[in-house]
């Protein structure tokens, strides 16, 4: 059984949904610190100027130090204004009507943010006919810090593998034992972004997936998988990061 751990994203790139799409089983981790003006509260669209964030407005003032699964949304009709933005950019899209909804019907009325990433995630997952069963870390239980809470979570799960996004790699390249100890395969995520239609040339990459989905409607998937590779086994990742010039 092969599972992917990712803290959950707000509208989240086309990356975190391929890494979706190669797993039995992905586990939204919710049990550690939530940070500020991270992906877990904001993401990019496009404009014709460049990227603009959308931001979740949160309570943070006086929750230093808080789980992600305890972050409550501060404004809960911040809905409104990303619609609006989403409206001006991306109105004359192709495909801006039909997946609107997907939207603004998923959006509304949460108190807390890991259940819109979350309900979020699961629509938008649908949409690209990705059907990997979704899970909070949280309700599993499972302890420790960094890799050996990924350990657990394995654990937990029965995975013999583990997906691990790339940029995970500063820290787990030194502690993969932890997860080798237990039988557990590691291995990384290796996706390359692929060029679709966009409004407002030239091409961007790195937006959130309403950009492809408002631009590509149900070609969105098959684009999705265009970017897939091999996944990097722990010896290759420690080559690349070997060879990488120093700054």
């Amino acid at each position: 059984m092969k599972i992917a751990i990712c803290q959950p994203t707000y509208l989240p790139w086309l990356g975190y949904f391929d890494l979706l799409d190669q797993v039995d089983t992905f586990v939204l981790l919710d049990n550690v610190q939530f940070e500020k003006q991270s992906w877990q509260h904001r993401n990019r669209i496009k404009t014709a100027t460049g990227f603009q964030w959308l931001t979740v407005p949160v309570v943070f003032r006086g929750h230093f130090g808080q789980q992600i699964q305890e972050v409550e949304i501060r404004e809960p009709e911040f809905w409104r204004k990303h619609l609006r933005a989403l409206e001006v950019n991306y109105g004359r899209a192709p495909f801006f009507d039909e997946y609107l909804a997907c939207f603004s019907e998923g959006v509304r009325d949460h108190s807390h943010l890991v259940e819109l990433n979350l309900t979020l995630l699961r629509r938008f997952a649908e949409r690209l006919a990705i059907h990997t069963p979704t899970v909070l870390a949280s309700s599993l239980k499972a302890e420790g810090k960094r890799t050996e809470l990924l350990a657990n979570i394995c654990s937990k799960l029965g995975a013999t593998e583990y997906l691990s996004p790339i940029g995970s790699a500063d820290y787990l390249l030194a502690e993969a034992e932890v997860l080798t100890s237990r039988g557990i395969k590691v291995e990384f995520h290796n996706f390359v972004h692929p060029e679709y239609k966009q409004l407002f040339p030239p091409f961007l990459p790195y937006a959130c997936v309403l950009d492809l989905l408002f631009n590509e409607g149900g070609r969105s998937g098959e684009i999705i998988r265009s970017g897939r590779r091999v996944p990097l086994s722990l010896e290759q990742v420690a080559t690349m990061v070997a060879e990488a010039p120093k700054a």
